[in-house]
């Protein structure tokens, strides 16, 4: 690591989505306008950048070769020996106005991901729910969906708009990660506290949340209460993710995305991706449940 907290100075227009995989110790994310999947192991210096082709934003575990990779394109298995991609489930690949955006997976294995319009249009944002070869789309009436993730008993499921500022909380199946009753406001961000972007639950079912625009990821209990925020050396932090062999620390990707000059200026490290220097109890997302 750097100095600064900084994991990756490689700078990114718009980075999201990290994904820790244990069994490699490498950090994966994207950089989601440039096409571009990035990754780093935390034992070894050297960011690694793929040129995939795509607007990809979501990588999940298959086994110890493959990745499942969402991208505006679809669900594409990537081969993880030679970088090569195979689009396995279109989703909305005729929608040239929309990408993907946020994802996590579930307990069980189901992968939940946002679709968002490029310019964030209102009502233009969804979410889908992908387990053994099934894709469904199951929330709806969004602008930018992001913040999916959930609860280690796989109870519960969280996601954000982030124009409207509103995290939501939805009971799910923890079979099949779909959900199984109405959502509920978990919290409502004040302006001061910028917009809910990416987000990961630890151990103890505390929801981290990067805060776009505030430089910051703060952390709240089950019960929405606000135990704690960690400053981000970047104003648009955009997601966190768990390091590390036992999830002990929290990386955090930004961005510079609709920043000019005089921003760039006064926020010099915008884009970078940054290890977090707290202690955390995290957890891993599972492999996704193809079969």
């Amino acid at each position: 690591m750097q100095g600064n907290g900084i994991f990756s100075d490689l700078v990114c227009h718009l980075g999201e989505g990290p994904s820790f995989d244990p069994d490699r110790g490498v950090l994966v994310w994207f950089d989601i306008l440039e096409k571009r999947l990035i990754e780093r192991r935390l034992d070894a210096p050297g960011t690694h950048v793929h040129e995939i082709g795509v607007n990809g934003s979501v990588a999940a575990r298959i086994d110890g070769g493959r990745q499942l990779v969402v991208s505006d394109r679809g669900l594409h298995v990537r081969d993880l020996a030679d970088g090569g991609m195979a689009l396995m489930r279109p989703v909305e690949a005729d929608q040239e106005t929309r990408r993907s955006n946020d994802g996590r997976v579930h307990p069980c294995g189901a992968l939940w991901f946002s679709t968002v319009s490029r310019t964030a249009d209102a009502g233009e944002g969804a979410i889908w729910w992908f387990f053994r070869g099934e894709l469904r789309r199951i929330v709806t009436g969004l602008a930018i969906p992001n913040a999916i993730c959930f609860a280690p008993d796989g109870g519960h499921a969280y996601y954000a708009c982030s124009s409207a500022a509103t995290v939501w909380r939805v009971p799910t199946d923890p079979a099949t990660g779909l959900p199984a009753g109405e959502a509920s406001v978990f919290l409502v961000v004040p302006p001061e506290e910028g917009a809910p972007d990416g987000a990961v639950v630890d151990r103890d079912g505390l929801f981290w949340n990067a805060r776009w625009g505030a430089g910051r990821v703060t952390a709240h209990a089950p019960d929405g209460r606000q135990v704690t925020s960690v400053a981000v050396p970047a104003s648009q932090a955009s997601c966190p993710a768990f390091v590390g062999a036992d999830g002990g620390r929290l990386a955090v990707t930004s961005a510079r995305e609709g920043m000019d000059a005089a921003a760039l200026a006064a926020d010099p490290l915008a884009g970078l991706t940054f290890l977090l220097d707290l202690p955390v109890r995290g957890r891993f997302d599972p492999p996704v449940r193809l079969d």
